[in-house]
């Protein structure tokens, strides 16, 4: 869906009013807010689990219910910027987003944590797209890959220190701060916006024509399929009759969707947007991005976590290598981009990301934090090179009424990514184990001398720790299972980052075969 064009958008190719950067500054305060909570939650789960007495399954819908809502608010923010004004519906969204994460705060069992969560990330999903699409409306040309830059620094660095923060605010404070944080940056942010942006009727008619079929079956169809990525695994998959029934209703819905929107003189949104092949070819790259950004913050803490036992804030000082960065490297992106065509600089970033993935597909038990560093700068490198050009790729040949359309589709394809790269990580990290686990049990004949020298060792220390023969046995027996299945998941994780490397190249080489 097309939108107005602000009209405050300077005639002077280099020249950018200060109220436009004022009110750019706000959008990308929201959008780091929201992009933030997405992952602030992880490390605090065991405490809001204890909490509010809930069980794991239930905790895992804190972060769930949160995804849902903000798939869904994605591609509705076109539509109600146009109906409410970007300055009033920035304004509306941000003070839902900030009374949302007080009742958070505030909740007394798992049901109204839900609750809250899912108003909180409808609000917060909003305020992604508004502010990618404040940086094309707002600055020209010259001035765009700056805002982009911009931009970048909320889409990496927010997930990549989240889980950092949240769990230093949780060892400090308590799990409650982690959604107090959002409060101050809220006010701030309606103050910008406010001042910076032109204020804009209610436009009714807009309202009153609106695409309600294609509302009504995006919003069935993003949910449920948010959901069955979310808790497919933890539900078995297509054994749970709760998942076959989502998946149809999703893939229904999708599809009428898909023949709805294409009919429509004036959809939701304009997927007919695809057919630009750069556009689309560059929504691919924005999926597998996706999936690499996710899918690394989710699949490291696991590993630091279950192999190397590491608390939430060891977690973070690791992580943290990933994000802070990034600082160093955004800056130099602008001026690279105008000496460089941006395909050969987000080709670059992807090729580092994968770089960053492939040097964890050798992983030991020795393989901890200090270990971990060298894939965390190779990320930090590659994730600015990547976020600045690839946006500057994807809209080269988009018409400026266009770019809100443009804007909702790259954050729901990157979204999505996510989501699938979640869901999938979950999947094979199981079936993987077992796999290797049964190689390993296989084996273990041809290594038998090693094995039982192992066995008689663990033996001799249970007996001297006091266990009789029988039940030092048994003791090393059950020490030895357990090395095996920590060995047979450290060979899970390698082949988890090894796919992941798989799909950055595949990035690579689809970004490096655009047209010039």
């Amino acid at each position: 869906m097309s939108i107005a064009l602000l009209p405050t958008v300077s005639s002077h190719e280099n020249t950018v009013p200060l109220k436009n950067w004022i009110a750019l500054i706000g959008g990308l305060v929201g959008a780091f807010m929201a992009i933030l909570d997405i992952q602030i939650t992880n490390s605090s789960l065991k405490d809001i689990q204890g909490a509010l007495s809930a069980t794991l399954d239930e905790s895992s819908w804190i972060s769930t219910s949160y995804l849902v809502a903000e798939m869904i608010a994605i591609p509705l923010s076109g539509w109600l910027s146009q109906v409410l004004g970007k300055r009033r519906y920035l304004t509306w969204t941000t003070s839902i987003f900030t009374l949302s994460s007080l009742l958070c705060s505030l909740s007394w069992n798992m049901t109204s944590m839900i609750t809250f969560r899912a108003l909180q990330g409808f609000s917060g999903g909003a305020l992604i797209p508004l502010a990618f699409s404040l940086v094309v409306q707002l600055l020209p040309l010259s001035k765009r890959a700056v805002g982009m830059a911009l931009f970048g620094v909320t889409a990496t660095f927010a997930p990549a220190i989240g889980p950092t923060f949240g769990g230093w605010l949780t060892e400090n404070l308590s799990w409650h701060y982690i959604f107090y944080i959002n409060i101050p940056p809220a006010f701030i942010l309606i103050a910008m916006v406010r001042y910076g942006l032109e204020d804009e009727k209610f436009n009714l008619s807009n309202f009153k024509k609106a695409d309600w079929f294609g509302i009504a079956t995006m919003a069935i169809g993003l949910g449920c399929l948010e959901v069955v990525l979310e808790e497919g695994n933890r539900e078995e998959w297509f054994s749970s009759q709760f998942i076959i029934a989502l998946s149809a209703l999703s893939a229904i819905s999708l599809i009428y969707f898909v023949i709805n929107e294409l009919q429509q003189e004036k959809p939701l949104v304009n997927l007919r947007l695809f057919k630009e092949r750069q556009f689309a070819m560059s929504c691919i790259a924005y999926l597998i991005l996706g999936m690499a950004l996710l899918g690394s913050i989710y699949v490291l803490p696991l590993y630091l976590t279950q192999i190397q036992q590491y608390n939430a804030m060891e977690i973070g000082q690791v992580l943290m290598w990933m994000g802070f960065p990034q600082l160093v490297f955004f800056p130099l992106v602008p001026k690279l981009s105008r000496m460089i065509k941006p395909k050969y600089l987000v080709t670059f970033g992807f090729v580092m990301f994968g770089l960053s993935c492939y040097v964890n597909t050798h992983m030991t038990i020795d393989f901890g934090g200090q270990q971990l560093i060298l894939s965390m700068l190779l990320r930090a490198i590659g994730s600015p090179f990547i976020m600045v050009p690839l946006s500057l790729v994807a809209m080269k040949n988009i018409a400026h009424h266009n770019t809100s359309d443009a804007s909702t589709l790259t954050n729901v394809m990157r979204n999505l990514g996510g989501a699938f790269s979640i869901a999938i990580i979950a999947t094979l990290l199981d079936n993987k184990t077992r796999e290797h686990l049964a190689h390993i049990k296989e084996s273990l004949p041809y290594v038998s001398s090693t094995a039982w020298d192992a066995l008689r060792e663990q033996q001799t220390y249970f007996i001297q720790s006091g266990s009789d023969v029988v039940t030092s046995i048994q003791q090393a027996e059950s020490v030895l299972l357990n090395t095996m299945q920590r060995d047979a998941a450290i060979m899970a994780y390698n082949d988890i980052f090894l796919i992941m490397s798989a799909f950055l190249a595949i990035a690579a080489v689809l970004i490096l075969s655009m047209d010039d």
